[in-house]
């Protein structure tokens, strides 16, 4: 039996990267899944992702900073799926630069995928899951991916990384409400570590263009010789932690932060 059979799950960001890789595994361990991004229904690289992963996954176009995109979203989830078991909240954006010099539009941008979009998506979807919560033990489940930054700094990452400690917060926070309500869902923070996802490279990319480095490859091997395991993570890595917060097995986890980061954050 695999380990998310008859579950329904719901992941934003997933069109790439690290949501990409938990959308697959996810599929491969037996749930049905949602694969949510701000990209075009006709595009391309959606049908690409539909035809990857078959027929126990479909696909929505949804701006996880939009308030009105969630209602909508948990009204075609209540009618099309009558469930919701698993939410995993990954949709971001990054946001680098001398806090000095850093505008305030970039800014507010990071904190409204980030921050804001955690929140609207676990409000909008607090009643389904605590619906299908009821029906197992181990209750249903919220993963939000945070980051390494969300507990420790990094320099000219001021705006990620108070995005990512903000949700690392209301993680907790959530985790304790829903808990001493007898709410049936955990709620538990995922921190990678550097991971080779085109975010990444773009980020770097970003550095070059700069002057501060002469590929993106170099700052990569750079931050791989930095981590104490001697290299950055592969997105399947990440997916299976996140299958871990979202399945059975983490059935008294809840309120947590769990760091996948080759021991970056330990030393």
């Amino acid at each position: 039996m695999s380990r998310l059979d008859g579950k329904i799950a719901f992941v934003t960001g997933g069109l790439r990267g690290i949501g990409l890789a938990i959308a697959e595994r996810f599929v491969a361990e037996g749930a049905r899944t949602i694969v949510a991004d701000i990209t075009a229904a006709a595009d391309p690289e959606v049908t690409a992702l539909i035809e990857r992963l078959g027929e126990a996954a479909r696909y929505v176009r949804l701006d996880v900073a939009d308030e009105t995109a969630w209602a909508a979203a948990a009204d075609e989830l209540r009618a099309r799926e009558g469930q919701l078991d698993v939410l995993v909240n990954n949709a971001g954006v990054d946001c680098t630069g001398a806090v000095e010099t850093l505008e305030l539009k970039a800014w507010r941008r990071v904190m409204s995928v980030n921050l804001d979009g955690v929140f609207l998506a676990t409000r909008a979807l607090t009643p389904l899951l605590a619906d299908a919560g009821r029906q197992s033990r181990a209750g249903s489940s919220i993963v939000n991916v945070s980051s390494i930054l969300g507990l420790v700094g990094f320099a000219e990452a001021s705006g990620y990384s108070a995005s990512k400690g903000a949700v690392r917060l209301f993680t907790k926070s959530t985790a304790i409400e829903f808990a001493q309500k007898r709410m049936p869902i955990r709620v538990n923070s995922l921190h990678p570590g550097f991971v080779r996802t085109p975010l990444l490279h773009q980020g770097m990319q970003r550095s070059v263009d700069q002057g501060l480095a002469a590929s993106a490859q170099e700052l990569i091997d750079d931050l791989a010789r930095q981590t104490p395991i001697g290299r950055i993570a592969e997105p399947e890595e990440i997916a299976a932690a996140a299958l871990f917060l979202a399945s059975d097995d983490s059935s008294y986890v809840t309120g947590a932060e769990l760091a996948v980061d080759g021991g970056w954050t330990a030393h």
